[in-house]
């Protein structure tokens, strides 16, 4: 088989009953997760499995959670001996991806990812700032007009680039509701409000990054097994020095997902799996390019769909 990437799921792709087949049907997965519900002292399981979405959707619970489900059914996938080449994350799913790549344990990454998303809650009071997903306009276009508005005083930045024709933009409200009006002014096709709890890989994170470094600085963080390709560069990391400064990069800095998969097609990837709830990497990543093979990883079910058809390659 030719090379292959594991990808894995950010915030967004939570809900509710993630999981819970494997926790009931497979031993190792059932571990993780209740490793989890020891390790932040809280009824983490039951949650995903019982929601509600709400209370699942807040940040704190979200990122452990989606965290916690991805990497029970990568214990399980691993049984079946795929080996990635390259593990790259949508934001927090850069975290899962540490994990899979021997960088953090699993113990450590849901402890880094509840203070992560605590702190992520706690940088901009509720109501002062957004997001907005801006579609059919180019990067290059899009940062004109968040740099104008900025100029003017109310912040707003690139947060996600995610692929061809789809941006998130992030910052104040006032930045955000101004950056869109402009952005469909000058031929974005549409802009839709994000439900989030805050301004994302914007600047007005870094208050939350400067403690996220001091959380970081506790746990034990290794080289790599496998490349890591980080959101901040879209370039291939492993030493533990330099994973570790982009983590605290990535709060206040844009995802670069798009970069990030042409990376990897470079680098000659040709199937991505996506492990974790939902399905929305591998949307992403035919955008980016429509010929490269998509898996999913979601429940018991596609795990072995995936795994018959990755034997007929």
């Amino acid at each position: 088989m030719s090379k292959v990437a594991f990808l894995f799921p950010g915030q967004g792709s939570q809900i509710v009953g993630m999981g819970k087949d494997f926790y009931e049907e497979v031993p190792e997965s059932k571990q993780i997760m209740d490793l989890a519900d020891r390790k932040l002292q809280i009824e983490l399981t039951k949650l995903m499995f019982e929601g509600p979405q709400e209370t699942l959707t807040l940040t704190y619970n979200a990122q452990p959670a989606l965290l916690t489900a991805s990497i029970s059914m990568l214990e399980k996938f691993k049984e079946y001996g795929i080996k990635p080449d390259f593990v790259a994350g949508h934001s927090l799913g850069e975290y899962t991806a540490l994990v899979a790549a021997g960088v953090l344990s699993f113990q450590d990454a849901v402890f880094a990812v509840r203070k992560r998303g605590e702190l992520m809650e706690q940088a901009v009071p509720a109501g002062q700032g957004a997001m907005a997903a801006v579609l059919g306009m180019n990067s290059e276009e899009l940062e004109s007009v968040t740099n104008e508005v900025s100029a003017n005083g109310d912040l707003v930045q690139l947060a996600n680039l995610n692929c061809p024709g789809q941006i998130v933009i992030s910052g104040t409200k006032q930045g955000v509701e101004k950056a869109s009006e402009l952005a469909k002014e000058k031929g974005a096709k549409r802009v839709i409000p994000l439900e989030v709890s805050g301004p994302f890989h914007s600047d007005l994170m870094k208050p939350a990054a400067e403690e996220l470094g001091q959380v970081l600085d506790q746990l034990s963080i290794t080289d790599a097994h496998t490349p890591i390709i980080a959101n901040v560069t879209a370039a291939p990391i492993q030493k533990a020095e330099e994973i570790k400064q982009k983590l605290v990069e990535q709060l206040y800095s844009p995802v670069r997902f798009e970069e990030s998969v042409q990376r990897m097609l470079d680098e000659g990837v040709t199937t991505f799996i996506e492990i974790g709830p939902g399905k929305v990497l591998s949307g992403l990543v035919k955008k980016v390019n429509r010929r490269v093979k998509t898996y999913n990883v979601n429940d018991l079910t596609s795990l072995q769909d995936v795994i018959e058809k990755l034997k007929e390659e």
